[in-house]
């Protein structure tokens, strides 16, 4: 069973989607409504869309293109998975560019610059910060354009048995990546040569174990810099990173900001050399508003199923 609740409307609405659905159940065919980003913060899953197939692990970015079917498999599945949807007006979309190729990415594996902004996405729709869902939609929306542009997007072709062993070896690099994980630990997990076991990974997820091991601990820093007040060595520490510099260098490198520097955008909004952006998207709601006067006011939370 799926569960939608809407968070936000306007021209960019923001839904939390909870799919329960597990290897027993049959996948069936759905069709994008229109343009979206939509961030994976847990579990795995498989997404089919124009003849290509997707591993998508936490970190993951399912991109939505209007009229495409697309199925989802839940052949791994454990405990469900969870996605941060961006469903976008077509105002939004002209807002933060991207062409016709760009919107069929189809999925993107886990990213530095998204990771970070997803999870603070995912504490602002949780209540943490006082940034608008709005702009962090906007904020997260045009780092995904950023990203693919001139990245290499069809999906190498893999075997069912690797694609397994990948998504498997994911989810236990994200449950352990605070401790000391090395190369030959992840490959003995899956039972695997670390050669071919670093082969397997790269050519599914699209990112090394180790590039995972280092976004999935940035990814829960990020989580922990938007939600409390604990100081930046003690998150460095906590999850996973020895050494306080090449923390502050990695984060910085992943979301154009310092640790200190994403808190405070995640507490007051977006950072000054965002202000552009923010007045666009204040442009945009206001032309929305003209158009639809229903929407001055935000519409209540609703759960429905799919």
């Amino acid at each position: 069973m799926i569960t939608a609740t809407e968070l936000q409307a306007g021209p960019v609405r923001v839904v939390d989607y909870r799919c329960g659905t597990g290897p027993a159940e049959r996948p069936f065919t759905e069709v994008h409504q229109g343009h979206s980003v939509s961030y994976v913060r847990k579990g795995t899953f498989g997404y089919r869309v124009g003849g290509d197939a997707y591993e998508l692990v936490a970190g993951s970015v399912l991109v939505g293109h209007p009229g495409d079917e697309f199925m989802c498999t839940h052949d791994h599945a454990v405990c469900g998975d969870e996605c941060l949807a961006f469903h976008l007006s077509p105002g939004f979309v002209e807002l933060v560019g991207g062409d016709r190729r760009t919107w069929r990415t189809g999925g993107l594996p886990p990213l530095p610059g998204l990771m970070v902004l997803g999870e603070l996405a995912q504490a602002v729709a949780s209540g943490q910060g006082d940034a608008g869902l709005d702009e962090v939609g906007l904020w997260f929306a045009s780092r995904f354009v950023d990203v693919v542009s001139g990245r290499e997007l069809r999906p190498a072709p893999v075997a069912e048995r690797d694609r397994r062993r990948a998504v498997e070896a994911a989810t236990w690099i994200a449950a352990h990546s605070n401790e000391a994980v090395d190369l030959d630990r992840a490959a003995g997990e899956a039972a695997l040569s670390p050669f071919h076991f670093l082969r397997v990974f790269s050519r599914v997820l699209g990112v090394t174990p180790h590039q995972y091991l280092v976004r999935s601990r940035l990814r829960h820093a990020a989580r922990l810099l938007a939600e409390d007040d604990r100081p930046v060595t003690e998150v460095a520490l906590e999850v996973g990173f020895a050494d306080l510099s090449n923390f502050v260098r990695s984060f910085h490198r992943a979301a154009g900001l310092s640790p200190r520097g994403f808190r405070r955008a995640a507490r007051n909004g977006l950072p000054q050399d965002r202000k552009i952006l923010q007045d666009r998207l204040a442009t945009l709601l206001e032309d929305e508003r003209l158009i639809h006067p229903s929407s001055r006011k935000p519409s209540p939370c609703t759960t429905t199923s799919d």
